[in-house]
């Protein structure tokens, strides 16, 4: 596969070096010249000297020809508009770095799927080595055809039951978070507004679901929670 690293982080390094070993094809986008200089003598991969977020490095860099466009600079911002401008130029799938919580609800509405945040990957990890909580547990069970897919209850679910909101087949709402709080979900439970919703579904049922809440998000088991990313 062919991936794309906008900035040079430790995290997209260290990535990096695995994906190398692995023998896929690394490029990274990078506005620092000395830095490219620096990691060119010992990293095998390519480098093009740009900003991340303007169109005209990212359509240099070859949309149509890359698998996974990580947008992972130290800058939120930076990372939200380089996720809107690859995915207008037709990456297939951008991730998006971000620190700040706050921007977390602005990347859903913006229908940025992929989310990554460190901090809150990292803290949930610490926890659960505390608590004796294996952290690939849910990754273990979550598997073949099976997709979590979550979303924001607008003022259309606001007030209506889980039962109410007719889902395919295919699918179950078990459980939501209310200001961070988690609850199980019952057929009686009633939403309200910016819930978040966790829905566990069948692969064949994503399209319909996306359908149905377009600016919401799919999500994956990648932190030994529900967090935002990629199909499981």
């Amino acid at each position: 596969m062919r991936i794309v690293f906008i900035g040079t982080s430790k995290i997209a390094l260290t990535s990096a070096r695995a994906l190398i070993e692995d023998g896929h094809e690394i490029v990274f986008v990078e506005k620092d010249m000395e830095k490219i200089d620096q990691l060119s003598d010992e990293m095998d991969c390519g480098f093009v000297h740009g900003d991340g977020s303007a169109p005209d490095i990212l359509q240099e860099v070859g949309p149509k020809q890359t698998d996974f466009l990580f947008c992972m600079t130290g800058n939120d911002k930076d990372n939200i508009i380089a996720s809107l401008v690859g995915r207008s130029l037709g990456y297939s799938k951008t991730i998006t770095k971000i620190e700040d919580f706050a921007y977390e609800h602005i990347c859903t509405e913006l229908g940025l799927e992929d989310v990554i945040v460190p901090t809150r990957t990292i803290s949930r990890y610490l926890v659960d080595m505390i608590k004796g909580r294996d952290a690939s547990e849910l990754s273990n069970v979550i598997r073949d055809k099976g997709r979590f897919y979550t979303f924001i209850a607008g003022e259309g679910e606001d007030g209506k039951s889980v039962e109410e909101l007719e889902l395919p087949k295919k699918a179950e709402i078990i459980c939501y978070y209310r200001n961070n709080d988690f609850h199980l979900a019952r057929r009686e439970s009633r939403l309200k507004l910016d819930d978040e919703v966790v829905i566990l579904t069948h692969r064949d049922v994503l399209e319909s679901l996306h359908e149905k809440w377009p600016t919401r998000k799919s999500a994956a088991i990648n932190d030994a929670g529900l967090d935002d990313g990629s199909d499981a």
